[in-house]
């Protein structure tokens, strides 16, 4: 197997895009000088001067050096931190029409591509073996995905990412939304910002001594999924995707204490005590040395991952359900967990209102429909207060546990790993447990 070069969605479906070439590109064997340029969507084409394209290929003479910028890049898309950036890109750029509009591609080698998403998942300063293991784990990960896209095309199905009856509404989201290129550069899939975020010569040097390692189990290649803080206790693959049972992405303490032992958090009572409390974890940690190593400058503004509180009034939850669910519930009488996670995480969630009731889920649907951005993890408690004489809350406050969907490696876990000791080759075993590490290029 050579290394791959891999198509990453950076802007989807604009209206119009403005982009610089920081040197000499090829158009359909055109020379390109270096400079600032525009394309506009138009009659269903694309406009660039005073033609229409219905694609378009800006090719590098140097696919590991040359570069260009996108402008007004979006990162963090419908988070809290959501923002606009000027983005520098390696490799080749195409221009598609998507969705009435012009989505941009940035075609790179996967070993660039890694290089990028190592500086952009956190900080380039972090420890080595943190590093390492995200090197392996992106490598893992993107490789895996390219994988399942064949394996679907091939059988020629449609990936399922739903049911929906009348009285209840399962979603889960994932990257085979993008049919045109194989990920896109945001949360949703790795992110990915180009050369934006500045390299060190040790997230380099973590890419090339790990150059086409991957985890695998059963000889196939490792869904490796991560996110920032588990809370405590990761989350079993099948209750936040698809059903589909992945051994080495099951439930389990983030710890190696051999004697503590992990309550059932599927349970109710003990997810809340669980999560009213602060059980000792790798990712329980407030070392802003540390956090400062592993979080990107917009990821600090987050401080409080491990145990979080999120208040709303009668009238802003159920503003903010109406608006991000299309369904108006009336006033919210209560929000009462189904079913819960090997990591206390909801995975069905009823509402039910003055006007009507439904169950939701899974885990990032019910994190979407409860804020205006995303709650930091579906890992929450619901208090209510001020209660009317009709029985109606006028206050809600949620209590939750973690950041993300907590399957796979937790980073900031996995970053005191590394500060306590651990090699990455440890790291990924607790994490990935029963995974094996393999060279594919």
């Amino acid at each position: 197997m050579k290394e791959p070069f891999i198509q990453v969605g950076i802007l989807l479906s604009q209206p119009g895009i403005d982009f610089s070439l920081s040197m000499p590109y090829r158009l359909n064997g055109k020379e390109i000088p270096p400079g600032d340029y525009s394309l506009v969507f138009s009659e269903g084409k694309i406009l660039f001067g005073k033609e229409l394209y219905d694609e378009m290929m800006f090719e590098p003479y140097e696919v590991h050096t040359d570069s260009f910028i996108l402008k007004e890049v979006i990162i963090g898309v419908n988070f809290h931190w959501e923002r606009k950036e000027d983005q520098r890109f390696l490799g080749g750029l195409k221009f598609i029409v998507e969705d009435n509009g012009i989505t941009a591609i940035n075609i790179v080698s996967l070993e660039d591509y890694l290089t990028s998403v190592i500086s952009s998942e956190m900080s380039a300063t972090s420890s080595e073996s943190l590093l390492k293991a995200h090197a392996v784990i992106s490598r893992s990960w993107l490789l895996a995905q390219v994988r399942k896209d064949k394996n679907i095309n091939n059988n020629r199905r449609k990936s399922t990412s739903q049911v929906c009856t009348e009285n209840e509404i399962i979603r889960w989201y994932d990257r085979e939304d993008h049919v045109h290129f194989d990920v896109c550069a945001d949360d949703h899939c790795q992110r990915y910002q180009g050369i934006t975020r500045q390299s060190t010569e040790l997230v380099k040097k973590a890419v090339e001594e790990t150059r086409g390692k991957v985890l695998v189990y059963e000889e196939a290649i490792c869904d490796t999924r991560f996110y920032k803080c588990c809370g405590g206790a990761t989350e079993t693959f099948e209750n936040v995707w698809e059903p589909i049972v992945h051994p080495y992405l099951q439930g389990k303490a983030d710890n190696m204490d051999d004697n503590f032992v992990l309550p059932d958090l599927t349970i109710e009572e003990e997810a809340e005590k669980w999560i009213r409390t602060s059980p000792p974890a790798f990712c329980n940690t407030q070392d802003m040395n540390v956090l400062k190593q592993v979080l990107n400058d917009y990821d600090q503004e987050t401080a409080d991952f491990y145990r979080w509180k999120v208040a709303y009034s009668q009238s802003e939850l159920a503003a903010i359900i109406n608006e991000r669910s299309g369904i108006d519930y009336g006033e919210i009488v209560e929000l009462i967990p189904i079913q819960r996670g090997t990591s206390g995480r909801i995975v069905r969630l009823k509402i039910r209102g003055t006007k009507r009731e439904m169950i939701i889920g899974k885990e990032l649907e019910i994190r979407r429909t409860l804020s205006r951005s995303h709650l930091y993890s579906s890992a929450f408690v619901v208090d209510t207060e001020d209660i009317d004489e009709n029985g109606i809350p006028r206050r809600f406050v949620l209590t939750g546990a973690g950041w993300g969907h907590g399957v796979g490696l937790c980073q900031i876990g996995a970053a005191m790993m590394a500060v306590k000791g651990y090699d990455y080759r440890q790291i990924l075993a607790h994490y990935y447990p029963g995974s094996e590490i393999e060279i594919k290029y």
